[in-house]
């Protein structure tokens, strides 16, 4: 299998490494930013477009994007050959002007039952509860990643007044639904899962539904508004949501 392969000189940094025996893992930047990815959603479009043999799939992040592939004796590609061809798109400009962002309104009842961590959240960033959800509602916010389960989306990044850490004692339980921040990031949970960030509301929202197409309600790229409601309106969009 080949060593890692560097960026030419010239060229923003990037490097191609394996990651195990069927996948390879393009590196883009080390730092979390909008350009950086951005960029990781163009090349992986590109490389869906590509349609090479072989590939079964392609799944950006923040920083990376891994290609997941069938070696040679099960119709796929060498290693070698995979990062051959990965590497002719990054000599090219990545278009990035050229995806299509949704804009999506995400409503969120915050505090009270809903958002439990709110008040302590707010006090450990330096603002009150409204001024949180002020800066948590901002424009601007986008889908990097989905990750750590089924329709677990990664959305940011915040204004620098909500760089707050993970909990130090995560909980084993966290409700579907629920709005969680750390890190100047906002997670939604899917489905009942462990979690150690702060929770500060809930959307009724379904965010990942198997029989629904696609899946996941929330997709890398998408713009998101978090609007805040009431605990009837909550209750009302959640009804309607069964």
């Amino acid at each position: 299998m080949s060593e890692t392969q560097e960026a030419p000189p010239g060229h923003p940094d990037w490097r191609i490494q394996p990651q195990g025996d069927r996948c390879l893992l393009v590196i883009l930047g080390d730092t979390i930013a909008e350009t950086t990815g951005r960029l990781c959603l163009g090349l992986a479009r590109q490389i869906r477009l590509a349609r090479w043999p072989g590939v079964v799939d392609v799944v950006p992040s923040f920083t990376t994007v891994a290609v997941h592939y069938r070696p040679v004796p099960q119709g796929g590609l060498r290693y070698a050959e995979l990062a051959e061809r990965v590497r002719a798109l990054l000599a090219q400009d990545i278009a990035t002007d050229t995806l299509v962002s949704r804009e999506v309104d995400v409503p969120v009842c915050y505090g009270g039952k809903h958002g439990p961590d709110l008040a302590e959240a707010a006090q450990a960033c330096g603002l009150t509860p409204d001024e949180l959800i002020a800066l948590h509602g901002q424009p601007g916010s986008m889908v990097y990643m989905l990750g750590f389960a089924p329709g677990h989306s990664y959305i940011g990044v915040h204004d620098a007044r909500l760089s707050l850490p993970r909990r130090d004692s995560p909980r084993t339980e966290v409700p579907a639904g629920s709005v969680a921040i750390a890190n100047r990031q906002t997670v939604i949970y899917p489905n009942r899962l462990p979690g150690g960030w702060s929770i500060i509301g809930a959307t009724p929202l379904v965010l990942f539904d198997a029989a629904r197409e696609p899946a996941s309600l929330l997709q890398p790229g998408d713009r998101i508004r978090f609007v805040p409601i009431d605990e009837a309106t909550f209750d009302r969009l959640r009804a309607e949501q069964a």
